[in-house]
């Protein structure tokens, strides 16, 4: 297919048009399509569920492979792990996984429900919620390495994961992915109980400490209801849910400038001595952008004309509010950047992948 609209295959609704659109529902299609890019010199795009990635308005002029595989396998036969493991194909539904491995009491992925996407893109970006990261439970990941023109598959440590990271995503080079994940499996637990609740707005939800457990069904419905309630739970009719999810990652920071910051600052572990992790979002709200920032009499409304705007549930999403470009959209999320870069003399980074466009 050609000229079709990215903006129709991804979740904030932007984007232009696709010179080659090639759609692989299985490993042998992603693997020929991928092969007959490279063999061709184009350019190549890998998308699914279009859920962390904006693309500028000009489109992408190369070949853009959609991932629609689907489907999973259980194996429960390997008593040493404790659990056991499933195999997703990298174009499954990720929540729709999320929903089969809590009605089926397998635990570990109960908090990252509701998360939008495919599950081939959650261990690139090291997808997380609530104080879980697919890290926590992804056993190995087969990829397709297109350097090698070879099948090379991945465990968890090999992987390298970071907060928001990992080895696949560095291997990535303008959007463009040197292995291009086939499958992932995932080592989860048996029973109903969830894995410790590591966040401390969860366990208030649930009513527990944090450190503790509670039914991963509930733990389910709870993170469903706080993702709706900040427009992070896909809803068509709902604007606010137009987005990229998270625009700007949670910054880390040394220590020192950490201290700089008022006393009522969220400050988190960051897995590394010596350094923070800090809260975009109240960055962002410190530094004067309210929830909404963008539809009324403010900067915001002035760069994009009310069509692109901050959330009206939640200061991290950068939506689109009907008929926005991606030139709209980047407007908004730099006045956001660069007033929080003013006020804190910290700069916040994107999340999503940016195709053909910058911040």
């Amino acid at each position: 297919m050609t000229g079709t609209l990215l903006a129709d295959l991804t979740t904030a609704r932007v984007g232009g048009p696709a010179r080659t659109l090639v759609e692989a529902a299985t490993e042998q299609e992603i693997v020929e399509a991928v092969r007959a890019a490279d063999a061709a010199g184009d350019p190549l795009l890998i998308i699914s569920g279009g859920s962390n990635l904006l693309i500028g308005d000009d489109g992408f002029e190369g070949t853009v492979v959609r991932i629609t595989s689907s489907g999973f396998t259980v194996n429960d036969d390997d008593a040493t792990c404790g659990g056991v493991m499933v195999k997703v194909q990298a174009g499954h539904d990720w929540d729709d996984l999320v929903k089969y491995t809590v009605l089926h009491a397998f635990t570990g992925l109960e908090a990252l429900s509701g998360i939008p996407g495919s599950t081939g893109a959650t261990p690139v970006q090291n997808v997380g919620a609530y104080g879980s990261d697919v890290s926590h439970t992804i056993a190995t990941v087969r990829t397709f390495d297109r350097e090698t023109d070879s099948i090379k598959s991945f465990t968890n440590f090999e992987l390298q994961f970071g907060y928001r990271d990992s080895l696949l995503k560095r291997s990535t080079v303008d959007g463009s992915p040197r292995y291009v994940v086939l499958t992932v499996e995932f080592q989860l637990g048996l029973g109903r109980m969830s894995t410790p609740i590591r966040y401390a707005e969860l366990a208030r939800a649930l009513g527990v400490e944090v450190g503790a457990r509670a039914y991963a069904n509930d733990v389910r419905r709870e993170v469903l209801r706080l993702r709706a309630g900040k427009g992070m739970v896909l809803d068509a009719p709902d604007p606010d849910t137009w987005s990229t999810g998270s625009f700007f990652t949670n910054p880390i920071v040394p220590e020192g400038v950490a201290d700089r910051l008022p006393a009522d600052a969220p400050r988190y572990p960051a897995g590394e001595d010596g350094l923070v992790k800090l809260s975009a979002a109240w960055l962002i709200e410190h530094a004067g952008f309210a929830k909404g920032f963008g539809l009324s009499d403010d900067d915001g409304f002035v760069a994009a004309g009310g069509r692109a705007s901050l959330s009206t549930k939640h200061t991290l999403a950068l939506t689109n509010r009907g008929g926005a470009s991606t030139s709209d959209l980047l407007s908004v999320a730099r006045l956001v950047r660069d007033g929080v870069d003013r006020s804190f003399g910290i700069r916040l980074e994107p999340e999503p992948l940016l195709i053909n466009c910058v911040l």
